[in-house]
């Protein structure tokens, strides 16, 4: 990748900001008082146990659910309850937990139909990141391995050159030597791109040696947050957290 895309912020230095956020289904919350932070070029970690609330606030930030009560700024502007696509042409992209790909189509159109007219330019950038798509490019989605899978998934979001990438379990259903392959690339898309990173990732240590900060959700509240490198050093508290215990 050549020189990094600029990441606009909010005027205080955050490209996110979610303030007192009930988010849920039909009403009911599942996700409560939550608050956190991304600063621009800044990878952030979302840890906790299965059922904490970490897709309800991804899909919630990226427009698929609309807020119980709350606010989301992305670059200092309040979004909450603005449709997906509208976000995603003004920066935005996620990658979905399952990834969300058409079997049917070639990994070259999955990346032509998200990038549109920016994406032939920036095909050989994006294979630089991810080289094992180069050999992939004209195989099917549905023939690929579940690491290549993965890799389109994060290609397609990053060919759109987003200002704020959100990316739930890169790690789902692969096996450890593909994900200590892959959770590195999200600390490249912050540093060669300039872009804000916020990520839910069940490989805990391998998170948090790639991020800047991490949140532990659990039973849909912020348990404990904190610089990557001092949480790494934490842990009694991180099991803690994960066990719904105080981390007192």
């Amino acid at each position: 990748m050549q020189a990094p895309a600029t990441s606009q912020g909010t005027p205080d230095g955050h490209a996110l900001v979610v303030r007192d956020l009930f988010a849920g289904y039909r009403g009911v919350p599942v996700v409560r008082e939550l608050n956190l932070e991304v600063r621009p070029g800044e990878v952030v970690a979302l840890l906790g146990p299965n059922g904490a609330g970490k897709t309800t606030t991804l899909e919630t930030i990226a427009g698929l659910n609309r807020p119980i009560k709350g606010t989301v700024e992305l670059a200092g502007r309040s979004v909450g309850g603005t449709p997906a696509h509208s976000l995603a042409r003004g920066g935005l992209a996620l990658v979905p937990e399952g990834r969300a790909l058409f079997p049917g189509l070639t990994v070259r159109e999955h990346l032509r139909l998200a990038g549109g007219r920016r994406s032939g330019g920036q095909l050989d950038e994006l294979l630089e990141m991810l080289p094992e798509l180069r050999k992939c490019l004209g195989r099917k989605a549905g023939l690929l391995s579940g690491g290549e899978q993965q890799m389109l998934a994060v290609g397609r979001a990053l060919v759109t050159r987003p200002r704020l990438l959100l990316v739930d379990e890169m790690s789902l259903g692969l096996a450890p030597v593909i994900v200590e392959r892959l959770l590195p690339v999200l600390r490249r898309v912050a540093t060669e791109l300039g872009a804000s990173v916020l990520f839910v990732e069940q490989h805990v240590a391998l998170a948090l040696e790639i991020s800047d900060r991490a949140y532990i959700l659990t039973h849909g509240r912020i348990s404990l947050e904190g610089p990557a490198g001092e949480l790494r050093k934490r842990q009694e508290l991180l099991a803690a957290s994960y066990l719904g215990e105080s981390a007192a």
